[in-house]
């Protein structure tokens, strides 16, 4: 397969720490913390920085926090909320747990090496394994799904207060993830049930599915938003990646298929990226059981161009990302002027930081 040569992945930090698998990652969207989350039930909080030369040199990361979750089996699942002050964790003992930071910090500086954070809250009502979490863009409503086939839309309350406002029951199997949509509060998920489903809320009614997009042959993984919401990706077990163009309100059609890895792809994120065209929508990272990490740069078709399709070029590459070990998780950095960045989770319980550069500085 072809790789353009103007760009390199550049491991900028390995982060070891969790005494089993690393699960998944998540970036604070409004200050500089990462964090991961284990099978051995803790979450791991890192800071970076830069150094006085800017953007032009990678940020340093330091291990600041590791909070002991009141989960009792693997977290599988982390999540920011929009305002960075609140993390979410779903657990495989079926439970959402929401944890805040006893002393709220304002300053960037100010990210204390003993900062201690507390659980807020217990979400209980999934029967079995909780599978991902994921809070709206305004912050308002955070969802989970799970294994029992079921996804939950919470209500996000004052004072650590969550009302459910509604168990969708679609699936027909194992619930593997749930993505918001970036500016609407549409919810997609993706299932072992081989398809994935869009769900919005009916003011008169209660939130159900309005779409069910269907075409890959085995397990959904992971599902990723276009940063313009206009597309959706999908990642799955039959080692392709679909891209889904939003033709109305309620259709959806597969416009793309992108195929790059040998083994099932866990994974996928999208986001706005650094690409010089003007036709670009983005890059969209992948990675999954082969052990290696592709980004792809999105393309529109040329205005004159008739088909309903986009173009991918994969720009970066890198096998063994973390030795013989499965990854997880990627993640690009949502915060200005990181739009380079990403971090990945493995088996070997590290993880890892990422940053695509011109191959001309690596």
């Amino acid at each position: 397969m072809d790789v353009d040569p103007q760009f390199s992945l550049q491991l900028v930090s390995s982060l070891p720490g969790h005494e089993e698998r690393a699960w998944q990652v998540a970036w604070n969207p409004a200050k500089p913390l990462l964090a991961s989350c284990s099978a051995d039930k803790t979450v791991r909080l890192y800071s970076y920085q830069r150094s006085a030369e800017g953007q032009a040199k990678s940020p340093s990361f330091s291990h600041i926090s590791t909070i002991s979750t009141a989960h009792t089996k693997t977290v599988r699942s982390v999540a920011w909320a929009p305002s960075g002050k609140t993390v979410a964790t779903g657990s495989f003992d079926s439970n959402v747990g929401i944890y805040e930071k006893k002393q709220e910090f304002d300053d960037e500086n100010d990210l204390d090496e003993s900062e201690e954070w507390e659980c807020v809250a217990m979400l209980e009502g999934h029967e079995t394994e909780c599978k991902s979490v994921a809070y709206s863009t305004t912050g308002t409503l955070l969802a989970s799904c799970s294994r029992d086939k079921t996804v939950w839309i919470w209500e996000v309350q004052p004072d650590a207060d969550f009302e459910c406002m509604g168990v969708l029951m679609e699936h027909g199997q194992d619930v593997k993830c749930v993505a918001w949509h970036p500016t609407e509060e549409i919810l997609a998920s993706a299932s072992y049930d081989d398809t994935i489903k869009l769900y919005i809320d009916d003011p008169s009614e209660d939130w159900y599915c309005m779409s069910t997009l269907t075409g890959h042959e085995s397990t959904v993984w992971s599902v990723a938003w276009s940063p313009d919401g206009n597309y959706l990706a999908s990642a799955s077990d039959d080692l392709s990646i679909r891209i889904w163009k939003r033709l109305d309100q309620y259709n959806w059609k597969s416009v793309h298929q992108i195929k790059g890895h040998e083994r099932s792809i866990y994974s996928i994120s999208w986001n706005v990226g650094k690409g010089t065209s003007s036709k670009s929508m983005g890059w969209l990272a992948s990675t999954g059981g082969d052990g290696k990490i592709n980004i792809w740069e999105i393309s529109q078709p040329f205005e004159h161009s008739t088909k309903e399709t986009l173009y991918s070029k994969l720009i970066a590459s890198v096998s063994s990302a973390h030795d013989v070990s499965d990854v997880n998780s990627v993640q690009w950095c949502p915060r200005p002027g990181f739009e380079d960045l990403l971090a990945t989770a493995g088996d070997d319980g590290s993880v890892k930081v990422w940053r695509v550069i011109p191959t001309s500085s690596s």
